[in-house]
C-alpha cells in the first residue's frame, strides 16, 4: 500500500493585483519570484523547503475574513509593524496577548489578514 498522506507544497493567496501582492509579500519576506504567467505568480519556498507562496488572479476582492493566516515570527512586533507599514500594510489593531510574547493583526494590500509574532 502507498502513503496518501499530502504534503503542503503551496499555499495560495487569491488577488485582484498580482504584481501589487507579489511586491509586498516578496518585501516583507525576504523573498523573490521564481514564476509568473497572466494569472498566477509564485515566490520562492519559503525557509528555504517549505511550501511555496502563490498568487493567484481572481476578479473578485476580498469580503470576509480570512479563514487561514500567516502568524509570521519577529523579534519586535513593533519594528517589524513599522516595517510593513512601510510596505503597505494596515494594523488590524493594537498589540494582544501575554505582555512578555505579544502578537499583532495586520492586513496586507487587499485586506488579507497575517500576524507579528514574537517567540
Amino acid at each position: 500500500m502507498t502513503d496518501v498522506t499530502p504534503k503542503v507544497t503551496t499555499l495560495v493567496l487569491d488577488c485582484t493585483d498580482l504584481d501589487a501582492m507579489a511586491d509586498f509579500w516578496a518585501g516583507l519576506l525576504g523573498m523573490k519570484a521564481t514564476s509568473r504567467d497572466d494569472d498566477w505568480l509564485d515566490l520562492e519556498p519559503l525557509a528555504g523547503d517549505g511550501p511555496v507562496l502563490a498568487f493567484q488572479l481572481v476578479p473578485e476582492g476580498k469580503t470576509i475574513k480570512n479563514r487561514l493566516h500567516l502568524d509570521l515570527e519577529v523579534p519586535d512586533i513593533r519594528a517589524a509593524g513599522e516595517r510593513a507599514a512601510r510596505l503597505g500594510a494596515t494594523p488590524a489593531g493594537g498589540p494582544m496577548g501575554n505582555p512578555e510574547r505579544p502578537f499583532q493583526v495586520w492586513l496586507d494590500p487587499e485586506g488579507n489578514e497575517f500576524c507579528l509574532c514574537t517567540g
